[in-house]
């Protein structure tokens, strides 16, 4: 028999998702990483010209589990103090009160985060780092959970500031969000211009921190670890792995963080698709949205319109898969 999760948390996550679908048409892919981010503590960077429901998308799911949303529309005058908050002299009482940023929610949409200079951006990782803020001598611990989804839109160039690699290497995941399918745009016009379902609330913040902790215990292999760590180390040497026709496109590889987070971004989707061990399935799916923005690529690969997803492509296939029965490890240990 094999380990499942819990049917209750099962029902949950069903439940949860079945209420989102009943706003946003099709970006699965979207929706899925956006939860597994939420249950693996992680934080997200999104890529997509404007209009295909970002914004729409993590509010939806905010109303669903009960938390607090709110939406920071990144400009070039923005200064930290507009996201983390201030100290306000009060003349009254002839004091300084602390007014907190909208940082200081469970779900924060950073919208256009390459549209504000540096001090901003470094603000904002700062908090998504730490999960804290500090203003003055005071440090305020930013609520749980907390989930930061930054969009990037990938037309403009102009009146930008790209996250430097150090930065964007914080993001658990990159999803790129493409355009709807013919018949799917037709559902999105039909229900956009009708009257919209009201999403309802099937998951309370408090809830959502144990799912977490569930999704922690998720079994992963060592032989799902070693897989995870070769997938890594062949962006950092791929004529050692098979892929010497791509090492002339990569200047640097993916740091440890993309290990690291293959694994816990792994376990969240075994634990979304209802299992309770990681296959090595889990670990490719995810493997492009891990690792795609940890890539720093030659100029050779921009001279020749050769993007991160087209050396992943040549590298991953050359990485064995590894044909340990994980379920049955995870089985035999439950029952040990």
């Amino acid at each position: 028999m094999e380990q499942r999760t819990n049917p209750e948390s099962r029902r949950m996550m069903e439940q949860l998702l079945y209420e989102v679908k009943k706003v946003i048409v099709g970006q699965d892919n979207l929706l899925e990483r956006l939860i597994v981010a939420l249950l693996a503590r992680g934080h997200i960077l999104v890529e997509g010209v404007p209009g295909l429901a970002k914004t729409m998308a993590i509010k939806t799911l905010a109303e669903a589990i009960g938390g607090e949303f709110k939406r920071i529309q990144f400009t070039p005058d923005l200064v930290p103090a507009d996201l983390v908050g201030t100290r306000i002299y009060n003349q009254k009482s002839g004091e300084f009160n602390t007014a907190l940023g909208p940082v200081f929610t469970n779900l924060l949409l950073a919208d256009e985060i390459n549209r504000a200079p540096a001090k901003v951006q470094s603000a904002l990782l700062e908090v998504m780092q730490e999960r804290q803020v500090t203003i003055g001598r005071e440090t305020f611990q930013v609520p749980n959970p907390f989930l930061v989804l930054a969009t990037q839109n990938p037309i403009e160039t102009e009146g930008t500031y790209p996250l430097p690699e150090a930065q964007v290497d914080r993001f658990m995941l990159k999803v790129l969000v493409g355009y709807p399918s013919t018949t799917e745009e037709f559902v999105i016009v039909e229900r956009m211009t009708g009257v919209l379902q009201a999403v309802q609330r099937v998951l309370s913040t408090d809830q959502l921190v144990a799912l977490q902790r569930e999704t922690a215990a998720v079994y992963v292999d060592p032989a799902l670890i070693e897989y995870a760590v070769r997938m890594v180390a062949a962006t950092r040497a791929p004529q050692e792995h098979g892929a010497k026709e791509v090492a002339h496109y990569l200047m640097f590889g993916a740091s440890p963080r993309a290990s690291i987070n293959l694994i816990l971004a792994a376990r969240a989707l075994a634990f979304v698709r209802g299992r309770g061990y990681a296959l090595p399935q889990d670990v490719r799916d995810l493997a492009f949205d891990v690792i795609r923005h940890r890539l720093v690529l030659s100029y050779e690969a921009l001279s020749d319109n050769v993007s991160a997803d087209d050396v992943l492509h040549k590298i991953l296939d050359r990485i064995p898969v590894p044909e340990v029965p994980l379920h049955e490890r995870a089985r035999f240990r439950t029952l040990a």
